[in-house]
């Protein structure tokens, strides 16, 4: 019988290509968008959830247990971007990224955990990010909430070892997604201190979005940790250059890896 999988953000981009890839593989995958109806020629059904929703939350993972029985791997996928200088970011959209980033995962965990409980097995897969490591100029708030995201995992893995639910990270760099379309931009204001090297960041990052490599590589790694085992706790998938910047934070004096952040956003 196949493994039932539920894809947050699973319209477009990495969650796509996941949905698609494990499909082709046999399993039966739903994803989720805010908006199901304008994805009616998905290869896998997308229902609609909100993730700043719990009732949205509630009815689909509901739904979906209803009519499967089951519910073998989460995928917590949903996620949006956020550019700025902390200081000129509105409260309101702070809280609308850990909502989305931090909170929302959390909500979808806390639906299906009584099915995977009952069922004593179970895997969820918490999409984080390679800024999750580090705090990036301008991608503060971004980095935060999956670095929270990040540790949070550490945390729920031990919690649920007596339940036999398996819980890991998957930490991506720059992919080529809509990620950059869907993001909140703090505005560059011409009389902000912050003017020019915001600006020049933000260029810097759409570039490394645009050039960013296949969700495909996304999608295989998921495939092989939903067949493993004894997933680890954190898995990074990139280019080397972004898994090595984790490395070398952990080697490297904190001022001299400062120095080589600001070198590569050109602060």
């Amino acid at each position: 019988m196949s493994k039932v999988v539920l894809i947050t953000g699973g319209s477009s981009g990495i969650g796509k290509s996941v949905g698609e890839y494990l499909t082709q593989k046999g399993f039966t995958v739903y994803g989720t968008s805010r908006n199901p109806e304008q994805y009616k020629n998905s290869m896998f059904p997308i229902l609609r959830l909100d993730v700043k929703n719990k009732d949205s939350i509630t009815e689909t993972v509901s739904y979906i247990i209803k009519k499967e029985g089951k519910l073998n791997v989460v995928v917590n996928n949903a996620g949006a971007g956020i550019t700025g200088p902390i200081e000129e970011i509105p409260e309101t959209e702070i809280k609308a990224n850990f909502d989305t980033n931090f909170f929302g995962p959390i909500n979808v965990i806390k639906a299906i955990l009584p099915q995977m409980r009952k069922q004593q097995s179970g895997l969820i897969i918490n999409v984080t990010s390679i800024a999750g490591y580090m705090g990036l100029p301008y991608r503060g708030i971004y980095s935060a909430s999956k670095g929270a995201l990040e540790l949070l995992t550490e945390a729920f893995r031990m919690e649920l070892k007596a339940f036999n639910i398996n819980m890991t990270n998957v930490a991506p760099g720059d992919f080529a997604t809509n990620i950059a379309a869907g993001r909140y931009h703090a505005p560059l204001l011409d009389d902000s201190p912050y003017k020019k090297t915001y600006g020049k960041t933000l260029e810097l990052m759409n570039e490394h979005v645009d050039a960013g490599s296949n969700p495909n590589m996304m999608a295989e790694a998921i495939f092989k940790i939903i067949n493993t085992k004894n997933p680890k706790v954190h898995y990074k998938i990139g280019e080397f250059m972004q898994k090595f910047s984790i490395v070398l934070k952990r080697i490297l004096p904190d001022k001299l890896y400062e120095k080589l952040l600001m070198k590569h956003y050109k602060l």
